[in-house]
């Protein structure tokens, strides 16, 4: 009952201050008060209130995903270090980002960066099937490893660039990239579904905008910038050989 309490306190605990006392007590570990606290203070300030997922990181934890050497910064407000120069997007961009796909059940994703494996299963969790794509097979292997943790089955996993897409599973629902581009790559809208979605980071290591594109006709695209920031740009390895997990 304590648990179910905590879960939809997000919804109006914040407004009610005179219940906050009551809340942490119900809190049962200092890390319940942190993933609390990260979203409070960091997730809903970027004016992300969606209540599936703020209650989707109750449900994923994130602390899982995160190396061992940086489980301290598991719900801080930084970009976490992993293997191979790659990076963890901070809490509030990762809820940014799922908060724009407006994600439904029936879709069909694909994630290019796979990277720790945290973002795919949240993708995993509001959608019917996510390809996820890395070119360091390290994190695919890793990756699959949690998600079976989590009991998430509806991935597949690919050891390729995924810079251009993945043309033998389109067309998607929803094409999400969460390492920066320089710039979009020439094929990739064609992969998309008639009201899918297609999410970038663009630009330069000085700034990026994140863009959403939106198929609204069969040559038809809508482009908006959601917000600004700066994420490291995805490795390319055009000579990477294919291999499906």
């Amino acid at each position: 009952m304590q648990r179910k309490r905590c879960l939809l306190s997000y919804n109006w605990v914040k407004d009610r201050p005179n219940y906050f006392p009551l809340f942490i007590k119900l809190m049962k570990t200092l890390t319940d008060i942190k993933r609390f606290n990260m979203i409070e203070q960091q997730i809903r300030t970027w004016d992300i209130f969606d209540v599936t997922i703020l209650n989707l990181y109750d449900k994923i934890k994130r602390e899982n995903y995160v190396p061992s050497a940086y489980k301290k910064l598991a719900f801080t407000d930084v970009q976490i270090p992993l293997m191979n120069e790659q990076y963890m997007l901070a809490p509030k961009q990762e809820a940014k980002v799922l908060q724009s796909l407006k994600l439904k059940s029936s879709d069909q994703v694909l994630h290019v960066g796979t990277g720790s494996g945290f973002f795919a299963a949240m993708l995993a969790s509001l959608s019917k099937h996510v390809v996820t794509m890395d070119v360091f097979d390290e994190f695919l292997i890793e990756a699959k490893l949690i998600h079976q943790q989590d009991n998430l089955y509806n991935l597949t996993y690919i050891n390729d660039d995924g810079i251009f897409g993945h043309l033998e599973s389109a067309p998607y629902d929803v094409i999400v990239f969460t390492g920066g581009l320089q710039q979009e790559p020439v094929g990739l809208r064609e992969q998309l579904n008639i009201g899918g979605k297609l999410f970038l980071f663009e630009g330069n290591k000085t700034l990026m905008k994140a863009n959403l594109i939106e198929k609204v006709g069969s040559n038809e695209y809508e482009v908006k910038s959601i917000f600004e920031d700066v994420v490291p740009l995805l490795v390319s390895k055009s000579k990477s050989s294919k291999f499906v997990f």
